[in-house]
């Protein structure tokens, strides 16, 4: 399973929407309203990078709120005992 962070800026006063559009994507596993730079941060995860790719590409960054993105793939993970 690959991970990856998306920082998301949206239209302006379009947060509420891109977040229940988000909502829907299966792969999105969490999503975040930020204050900042980028507006939303989203958790999605994929069997592989080009999952992954397919899943910003042509899901995320075609909504038409979604003015950019970033991605960023995990390379690990520390979770907290």
């Amino acid at each position: 399973m690959v991970k990856a962070i998306v920082l998301i800026s949206t239209e302006v006063g379009r947060e509420d929407e891109t977040l229940e559009e988000l909502r829907r994507i299966d792969a999105v596993k969490r999503a975040y309203f930020v204050y900042g730079v980028y507006d939303i941060v989203a958790v999605v995860e994929g069997a592989s990078l080009d999952d992954i790719r397919s899943i910003v590409i042509n899901k995320i960054r075609r909504m038409s709120s979604v003015r950019s993105t970033v991605t960023m793939v995990v390379v690990r993970e520390v979770e907290k005992e």
